[in-house]
């Protein structure tokens, strides 16, 4: 089972978000060194469709978000943790 976090963005997140890029950026490079970000990414439109990342476990992705300067500062307005079932496709 992995966990999935969806971010919703603020109202100005393209505005807000390179004051805080570099400290997110380390949160996440932290996470992937060790095995628990295993992917991550924008939707085609950020401000109106958001983001999101895939962690090995609801524990990293609850200890993620809770330090990640984008929940933080207010980049985001709102995130949803999922429980999700990979299925390996052959």
């Amino acid at each position: 089972m992995k966990a999935v976090v969806l971010y919703a963005s603020a109202d100005d997140v393209a505005a807000k978000a390179p004051a805080h890029f570099p400290a997110h950026k380390a949160r996440l490079d932290e996470y992937a060194a060790r095995g628990d970000l295993l992917m991550v990414g924008t939707f085609a439109d950020p401000q109106k469709d958001g983001s999101m990342a895939v962690f090995r476990t609801r524990e990293s992705a609850e200890s993620f978000v809770a330090g990640d300067p984008f929940v933080l500062n207010g980049v985001v307005r709102a995130y949803e943790i999922r429980d999700w079932q990979e299925i390996l496709v052959p």
